[in-house]
């Protein structure tokens, strides 16, 4: 079992930044790729970035790529993502996944039937 606990969110203005973290425990860290999806209301959960498990390699969706830095700090455990310029359409909730089956390396999405853990998600709303 890993279990990951998400912190960070908030209610923000158009514009400002906010770091999402996750802390897991459990299993060991590194042998798991990490991600951060969201869902917004009426939508389904989608993925927004994800890490190799070194940390060295990221893989982000189209709508956020210059915007949110995925990054991971594997002797702390933690998984973070720091999300800059926000937009309302940002507006979701946030949740961590982590995955032992997917390989960033076929640079496409994390799929949510990859998932072998999530956190409860962290509510990010950003206001105009």
């Amino acid at each position: 079992q890993v279990q990951l606990v998400e912190s960070g969110g908030g209610l923000v203005q158009a514009g400002d930044s906010l770091r999402l973290s996750c802390a897991a425990s459990g299993r060991t860290f590194t042998d798991y790729y990490m991600g951060w999806f969201c869902q917004a209301p009426g939508k389904e959960r989608e993925l927004v970035a994800a890490v190799s498990r070194s940390g060295r390699t990221p893989y982000y969706t189209d709508s956020v790529k210059g915007r949110f830095t995925i990054a991971r700090d594997n002797a702390q455990n933690t998984v973070y993502l720091q999300m800059n310029s926000l937009k309302p359409e940002d507006t979701a909730v946030y949740y961590c996944a982590a995955s032992s089956t997917y390989s960033i390396v076929w640079n496409r999405p994390l799929l949510e039937s990859e998932t072998d853990y999530w956190g409860q998600g962290t509510q990010v709303t950003v206001s105009t």
